[in-house]
């Protein structure tokens, strides 16, 4: 089974450092859309990122690393309005 169909919603999302970054939305093509902050606000985080799934998505990044490069905005110009 790959990465990709391993991820499901509501899975919670670690970084390297064994930190919690929020949960998955769902599997936005080559991203993994993180449900909303306490902000309102959704983040995008590529699959590269993605280190290994077992009950949670694991990440190679660091805790710094994740807040430095996931994304506030959806990646895919023809969803942004």
């Amino acid at each position: 089974m790959s990465t990709s169909e391993q991820i499901k919603p509501h899975m919670p999302i670690r970084c390297a450092d064994n930190n919690d970054h929020g949960v998955v939305d769902h599997l936005d093509r080559e991203y993994i859309k993180v449900a909303k902050d306490e902000n309102g606000q959704h983040h995008w985080i590529p699959l590269s990122a993605v280190d290994h799934v077992d009950e949670h998505v694991h990440l190679k990044w660091s805790h710094e690393e994740v807040h430095q490069q996931w994304l506030n905005r959806d990646p895919h110009p023809e969803h942004q309005h």
